[in-house]
């Protein structure tokens, strides 16, 4: 019985390394990651084959087109790598398993991690680093470097490993139903910082000079009914007109300057003022 081929650690740290700094290897638009998944997947192959024909006829499994979320998607190189395996072991996994089971699960996973990478955790991560960085200084800087990139390896390194030694249960603890529940309260508690960030970072008051008929000052009176009212007004003005009406950051960053221009000619805002 011929002895059952096991991949090495050195062999898998390879592969993991070769996707974590190189998964946009030759990017186009016409094959996104695909080039870089072949990267990851070239160690694997390598030990399993022997004979250049075996590692060639493997190899043309992963030349199908390939992209998903980076550093949530590693998980799913980690789960190839362990069919791959089972795969040279005579287990019954062809081509079309492994290309079925890659392609069902990039979409989900990219869905996911760029909601959870992209939209909270760099947000978060930028809203600190832009808190220690009062009066210029370079802490805000060298935390997000640090931070992101420690956050980064370890956990694109527990994707890898978790995907490698569970293959589907792996990815199904972040994309089945059980899992509703904790990207919710991830994406609750993103909100909640950007919104406290929000509130301490943008500054927007109207003019000391504009008063209301009674004699009180407007800014006082919407501070007694809401605090940073309006930060908060221009904020979801912001947010709705990207997220809602697919407005390009730079035409919103436009039209918040007409909008400016526009409240200092009428006398709503002060230019005298430091925004």
């Amino acid at each position: 019985m011929a002895e059952k081929k096991k991949l090495s650690k050195k062999t898998l740290a390879k592969s993991f390394r070769n996707w974590s700094y190189g998964n946009l290897t030759c990017f186009s638009q016409e094959h996104m990651q695909t080039f870089g998944y072949l990267c990851a997947m070239l160690p694997i192959v390598e030990e399993l084959y022997d004979t250049p024909e075996e590692q060639k006829q493997a190899l043309q499994t992963y030349s199908a087109f390939f992209n998903t979320e980076p550093q949530i998607g590693t998980m799913i190189v980690g789960v190839t790598a362990g069919l791959e395996e089972a795969r040279a072991n005579g287990e019954a996994i062809d081509d079309d398993a492994i290309n079925g089971i890659r392609a069902g699960l990039m979409g989900p996973l990219a869905g996911l991690g760029d909601s959870l990478i992209v939209g909270t955790l760099i947000p978060i991560l930028l809203g600190i680093a832009l808190g220690l960085s009062t009066g210029g200084s370079p802490l805000g800087a060298i935390f997000y470097i640090v931070v992101w990139n420690l956050l980064m390896f370890l956990g694109m390194r527990f994707a890898y490993n978790q995907g490698y030694e569970l293959g589907g249960k792996a990815v199904e603890a972040l994309v089945g139903p059980k899992a509703k529940a904790l990207r919710d309260s991830i994406v609750m508690v993103g909100t909640m910082v950007i919104g406290a960030v929000g509130a301490t970072w943008v500054s927007i008051t109207c003019s000391p000079n504009l008063v209301l008929p009674g004699g009180g000052k407007f800014q006082d009176t919407l501070d007694g009914i809401y605090p940073h009212l309006l930060p908060m007004v221009f904020i979801i003005f912001c947010w709705y007109m990207m997220t809602k009406k697919k407005v390009n950051p730079i035409v919103m960053m436009l039209i918040l300057v007409v909008i400016a221009f526009v409240g200092v000619i009428i006398g709503f805002f002060d230019p005298a003022l430091s925004y």
